[in-house]
């Protein structure tokens, strides 16, 4: 029951986050409701819980790497954040990527999770050990009153 309420806890942290921070520096992303290329544009926000001690090397995973085969595959990285406060500031990594569809999504993860590349980076990145021990997947549409579609 306490792994239920973190994980909706962690999800309106995340959405809030993602809201005030767009609020705040605007979204060079948003293009104009007329460009096609939005509409059907899907968003996924992913928290990962790092095993024990392993948030550091996630991290470096994702700056070194992820995000730049991301790009690779179609994914658009929207932001990453860690929580402030413990507990979760130990172990959690919480990050929004956007899809053109979520058609799109599922092939983008599948070339992705299929790429040497990846592939690579995950077995050495886990040669001391196993990095994340869950991850919990969202896939979200935005409002029409959203400045982010």
């Amino acid at each position: 029951m306490i792994s239920n309420r973190l994980g909706t806890t962690l999800l309106i942290l995340a959405v809030f986050t993602l809201g005030f921070v767009l609020g705040k520096i605007g979204n060079p992303l948003v293009k104009t409701s007329a460009n096609a290329e939005t509409k059907g544009r899907v968003f996924e926000i992913r928290t990962y819980t790092a095993e024990e001690g392993r948030l550091d090397a996630l991290n470096a995973r994702f700056r070194n790497h992820t995000t730049r085969l991301f790009k690779k595959h179609g994914i658009t990285n929207i932001g990453y954040w860690t929580p402030e406060d413990a507990p979760l500031s130990k172990n959690t990594l919480i990050y929004i990527l956007a899809h053109p569809s979520r058609e799109a999504a599922t092939k983008n993860w599948e070339e992705f999770r299929n790429d040497p590349d990846w592939k690579k980076v995950r077995d050495e990145s886990e040669a001391s050990g196993k990095i994340v021990s869950k991850i919990v997947s969202v896939f979200m549409d935005a409002t029409d009153y959203s400045s982010l579609k």
